[in-house]
């Protein structure tokens, strides 16, 4: 399931990668993490280790990595409450990769409250695109919208407020 998501491998090993790059490949490298841990069932500190050994993080925010792997293992059963109401089946019934992103997303939206709302979706969008079925973008886009306005309503609003002047 191991994809290379290094960004030095396409634009040359000299470029530094950006901020924001560097925390996509985190949540690339986390969606994957999350997806051994969901289907192995292996301890999360071994998981860690072995992505660290077995792919160049170099280009990565480690430090992100290990936050939204360590957290959504921790606190998978409050992250699948919170975005279960909005799902059409059963959670045993979700693709194990789209409730990978959904947990990763509803984690960010619940306990990584620095990250703006949109940031959050776009992201979890972006990488049900790369790594699930066809469609499976805009199942996990509805979800995540559907939960952000739950938890993120002050933020939603606030930003309605902005757009209006």
């Amino acid at each position: 399931m191991t994809q290379d998501t290094n960004p030095s491998k396409s634009k040359g090993k000299s470029k530094k990668a950006s901020k924001t790059e560097m925390r996509r490949s985190a949540r690339k490298f986390a969606v994957q993490a999350v997806y051994s841990w969901q289907m192995a069932g292996q301890p999360i500190n071994e998981i860690e280790a072995q992505f660290r050994v077995d792919n160049d993080m170099s280009q990565t925010d480690i430090a992100l990595f290990s936050e939204i792997l360590r957290g959504v293992s921790s606190k998978s059963a409050e992250l699948d409450e919170a975005f279960a109401p909005f799902l059409d089946r059963s959670l045993d019934d979700l693709d194990p990769i789209e409730r990978a992103v959904l947990r990763i997303g509803s984690f960010e939206l619940l306990h990584r409250i620095e990250v703006p709302y949109r940031v959050v979706i776009n992201e979890s969008v972006d990488l049900a695109k790369v790594f699930g079925a066809t469609e499976s973008h805009r199942y996990v886009n509805g979800i995540l919208d559907k939960l952000a306005q739950r938890v993120r309503m002050v933020e939603i609003r606030a930003r309605h407020e902005a757009n209006k002047k």
